[in-house]
């Protein structure tokens, strides 16, 4: 039997979520597929909150494998890569619980692109990151450094491939936090512990929003926040929050 390139541990409403494909948990296509999968099993399961996306070993994702490049002699191969490559980062920005990034190590390529996708992102102090496609002759990957960098750095990594250390990134506000690597898994599980601790529709709307106001003028992500904020006004658990808060006690949530 095939070993999994992707596991998936489930405990007080926390997935955590482990990139396996060792040595450098590259990614071929049957990983993506694996990874879709995974992700979209996140977004339906009720007894699932928040998620946690890390690496097995000291390497988080050293990108794309190389010896899972499509043909162009085959009608249709590129296309059929290309989309699974798509879907790969969509599966996890439009997951519908919270996603954090335990970046416990490099983080390279499709491998950044992943942790990109994520809505928090947290790494270990020997974590480094780059978009090296320049050096083998390919170009790819600027649409997810702009979700991270500004428009000269972003050129600068897209054009030469260079490197930024986790202490890099967390100068640029691009982290949360960087720490040892022992404590990286547990300081996300926390904080993946609280959020699933939430109220689970106001969770998912949440997601729904920081997603949608992305992409919107501020007027309108402002209305439409608002419009799901009245949605849950009427809800048993915004009510049930209120009480619990009033009456200096635990909420107890029932999803609806």
């Amino acid at each position: 039997m095939t070993e999994k390139c992707i596991l998936l541990e489930v405990k007080d409403k926390v997935a955590l979520v482990t990139l396996n494909r060792p040595p450098v948990n590259a990614l071929n296509r049957a990983m993506r597929r694996e990874l879709v999968a995974v992700f979209d099993e996140i977004s339906a399961r009720d007894d699932i909150l928040c998620a946690v996306l890390t690496g097995q070993g000291s390497i988080f994702c050293a990108g794309a494998d190389l010896k899972d490049r499509p043909s162009t002699d085959i009608p249709g191969d590129f296309l059929e890569h290309n989309r699974i490559t798509r879907e790969t980062g969509n599966a996890i920005r439009e997951c519908a619980k919270p996603v954090i990034a335990a970046i416990n190590g490099t983080a390279l390529g499709a491998g950044l692109g992943l942790a990109a996708a994520c809505d928090i992102l947290y790494a270990s102090d020997n974590a480094t990151f780059g978009m090296p496609e320049i050096n083998v002759g390919l170009a790819g990957g600027a649409s997810m450094l702009r979700t991270l960098f500004g428009r000269s750095t972003v050129r600068r990594m897209f054009f030469t491939g260079q490197r930024l250390s986790a202490a890099e990134l967390l100068r640029r506000n691009v982290l949360e936090d960087v720490l040892p690597a022992e404590e990286l898994l547990p300081v996300t599980m926390e904080l993946a512990r609280e959020i699933a601790s939430k109220a689970p529709l106001a969770v998912i709307y949440a997601k729904r929003a920081a997603n949608m106001v992305d992409v919107m003028p501020q007027r309108d992500a402002y209305r439409f926040e608002q419009e799901f904020t009245m949605a849950l006004s009427r809800t048993e658990d915004a009510r049930e929050a209120r009480m619990a808060f009033l009456e200096k006690r635990a909420p107890q949530f029932k999803g609806r």
